[in-house]
C-alpha cells in the first residue's frame, strides 16, 4: 500500500514539474538545443575568456602587454603598430576586390548562362587547393624566376624580372586568389535569390539595366554585399600562411598573426593573447561599420526573393 502511494506522489511531482517546464516554455525539443550549446561554451566562450584573462596577466601590469603592443617592444620586433596597419591595409584591399569582382559575375550568371557549370567549378578550384599550395604555385609562376617573369624576359617586355612576390603585392595577389571563389559563391546564392519578374515588370515600366540594377538589383543585394565583405574581412586578416611563404614576414608583410605566432612560440603569453585580442576588437570595428553604412544607405525592404 505504502509504495502505491509513494508511485502515486512520484508521478504527481514529474507532472508538476512538466507542468512548471511547459509554462516556461521548456519542450523536450529545446534539449537538443543543449549538445549545441555545451559545445560552444566548452570550445569557444571558455577559451576566449581564457584568452581575454591572459591578455591582461603582463609582468608589469594588468595592461602591460597590451602597452608593450602599441609601444613596439615585443619580441622580435619589427613594428606591431606597422603590423596593424599593413594587416588591416591587406585585409580591407582583399574584401573590396573579391566583392567588387564576385558582384558582377554573380549577377550576370543568376540566370541562364552557356556553360555555368563548367565556369563555376574553374571558379572554386582556388577554394579547394588551400592556401599553402596556391602560394607554392605563385612562387612558381610569378617569382624572380618564374615562368612569368621567364616569358616576359623572352619577348623583350621587362629588363628584369617583376617584384610579384615577397611584398605586399604578392600577399594581395594570394588572398585574392584563395578568397574570390569564396565571396563568388555567397553572392551567386544572394543573386539568384532575387525574382527575375522585379526587374521585368521595371523594363515594362521603361526602365534601362543600369536603372534596374541601381533601384531594385543592389538593394535586395546589400545584405549579401555587407555579410560578404564582412566575412571575406574576417578570412583575410586572419592572413598567415600566404603572408609567411608569398610575402616576407621580416618585414613589410608582417602581419598581426605572425606576431602573435611568434609570441606565443617564444611564451609570451600574455602578449600573444593581447595581440589577438586587437585583433578581434579590430575586426568588430570594421564589421559594425559596415552594418553601420549600410543601415545609412539603404533602410527599405530587402524582401526579393523568389516566392
Amino acid at each position: 500500500m505504502s509504495a502505491v502511494v509513494a508511485n502515486s506522489r512520484s508521478a504527481g511531482g514529474r507532472g508538476a514539474v512538466r507542468r512548471w517546464a511547459r509554462a516556461r516554455g521548456i519542450t523536450p525539443v529545446l534539449w537538443l538545443v543543449v549538445p549545441g550549446v555545451l559545445f560552444m561554451l566548452v570550445f569557444f566562450v571558455y577559451p576566449l575568456f581564457y584568452g581575454l584573462g591572459l591578455s591582461f596577466q603582463g609582468k608589469d601590469g594588468p595592461l602591460s602587454a597590451y602597452q608593450a603592443f602599441f609601444d613596439n617592444r615585443l619580441v622580435d620586433n619589427q613594428g606591431s603598430r606597422e603590423s596593424l596597419l599593413i594587416t588591416l591595409q591587406l585585409a580591407l584591399l582583399a574584401s573590396l576586390i573579391n566583392v567588387g569582382a564576385a558582384l558582377p559575375i554573380a549577377y550576370r550568371m543568376r540566370g541562364p548562362v552557356r556553360g555555368k557549370r563548367v565556369i563555376t567549378a574553374v571558379v572554386l578550384i582556388p577554394m579547394t587547393l588551400g592556401t599553402v599550395f596556391v602560394a607554392s604555385a605563385m612562387n612558381n609562376f610569378l617569382g624572380p624566376a618564374g615562368w612569368f617573369n621567364k616569358a616576359l624576359l623572352t619577348v623583350g617586355l621587362v629588363d628584369e624580372p617583376l617584384a610579384l612576390t615577397g611584398n605586399f603585392l604578392g600577399v594581395l595577389l594570394s588572398l585574392v586568389i584563395s578568397g574570390f571563389p569564396f565571396a563568388f559563391l555567397l553572392m551567386l546564392g544572394y543573386a539568384s535569390g532575387i525574382d527575375p519578374s522585379l526587374e521585368k515588370a521595371a523594363a515594362v515600366l521603361g526602365a534601362d539595366a543600369r536603372a534596374r540594377f541601381r533601384l531594385i538589383a543592389l538593394p535586395l543585394l546589400l545584405p549579401g554585399l555587407t555579410i560578404t565583405f564582412c566575412l571575406s574581412f574576417v578570412l583575410a586578416f586572419g592572413v598567415f600562411p600566404s603572408a609567411t611563404l608569398v610575402g616576407n614576414d621580416a618585414g613589410p608583410t608582417r602581419v598581426l598573426s605572425k606576431i602573435a605566432y611568434t609570441e606565443y612560440t617564444n611564451a609570451q603569453y600574455a602578449t600573444a593573447s593581447a595581440t589577438a585580442v586587437i585583433m578581434a576588437v579590430i575586426q568588430l570595428m570594421v564589421i559594425g561599420l559596415v552594418f553601420a553604412l549600410r543601415s545609412k544607405l539603404y533602410r527599405g525592404s530587402t524582401a526579393g526573393g523568389k516566392g
